[in-house]
């Protein structure tokens, strides 16, 4: 099939050539004229046949509103947006009624994969209503992993990223967990090789994951993280589940004292923050920030 993709950042221009590989045609547009495929939005819809289906990879809130407004404008009914950034559940609803009210349908997808989903694919989490899902499913199918797993089609407009964000909430205390206990075992003079003790835990423990495996290469390239300061930022996304978990009365508290273990980060050089930090790069390419 054909597929219009804007946003070929680190994990647009990784998926872009997974789809391609996969033998769909894709037509990518982004504001950096080197990486661009077309000179324009206009352009891109201009290119592909209907009926259309165009995937929205770009920062959440303004820039993925106006590049939806942007799309209203420019498609035809019949035609279908894919939300792939990490948009609030809420802002699904609202694109959802707006293109609905000029018959272009709209599906949010989760996607979870960093810097790793070009090699590895990616977990897809998407929500909408199934005859516009199924409009974009071979492209769902390029993305993800191989295997009967990785991909889920969650439940109506907002269900996707609603789900992306429960995960990264539970991401959020799966690190500070591995972060608590690698603090803990440094600390102590009768640990002499706390690197070795973490890869010892990669086979045989219930504790073995692929944050594991992450933690792993990041203690080989500096065993002791002294290159790093114990610094990390939050997406957002924690904010939300913790804010969604007060909305519904839910008990959130390992993943509540993670996200502000984040925000203690900012004040002190935290050791704890510097395997937060480690793991975000190791996972998702984010930026670290050196002494």
């Amino acid at each position: 099939m054909q597929l219009g993709l804007i946003g070929l950042g680190k994990m647009g221009g990784n998926m872009r050539e997974r789809i391609r590989r996969a033998g769909h045609t894709v037509i990518g547009y982004d504001r950096n004229p080197e990486v661009s495929d077309v000179a324009s939005l206009a352009e891109l819809v201009d290119k592909l046949e209907g009926p259309r289906v165009v995937w929205v990879m770009v920062p959440a809130g303004a820039a993925t509103q106006s590049v939806v407004d942007e799309l209203g404008d420019l498609l035809s009914p019949g035609d279908t947006v894919v939300d792939g950034g990490n948009s609030r559940w809420t802002d699904d609803e609202k694109h959802a009624e707006e293109l609905g009210a000029k018959g272009i349908g709209f599906v949010d997808a989760g996607v979870s994969g960093g810097v790793w989903g070009l090699q590895n694919g990616y977990a897809l989490m998407v929500g909408g209503d199934a005859e516009h899902v199924a409009k974009v499913q071979p492209v769902f199918d390029a993305l993800k992993p191989e295997g009967d797993f990785g991909f889920v089609h969650a439940g109506k407009v907002g269900a996707g990223h609603f789900a992306k964000m429960v995960h990264n909430g539970i991401e959020y205390a799966m690190m500070q967990a591995y972060a608590e206990g690698w603090e803990l075992l440094e600390k102590v003079d009768s640990v002499t090789d706390v690197r070795e003790v973490f890869r010892s835990w990669q086979e045989g423990t219930v504790i073995r994951s692929w944050l594991l495996d992450l933690a792993v290469n990041a203690l080989s390239e500096d065993e002791h993280l002294d290159k790093l300061r114990g610094y990390a930022e939050d997406s957002g996304e924690g904010r939300w589940t913790v804010e969604a978990a007060i909305d519904n009365a839910v008990p959130l508290p390992a993943i509540t004292a993670s996200l502000f273990a984040r925000f203690a980060s900012r004040q002190d050089d935290s050791p704890q923050m510097k395997m937060i930090a480690a793991l975000r790069n190791q996972f998702g390419g984010h930026a670290v920030e050196s002494k």
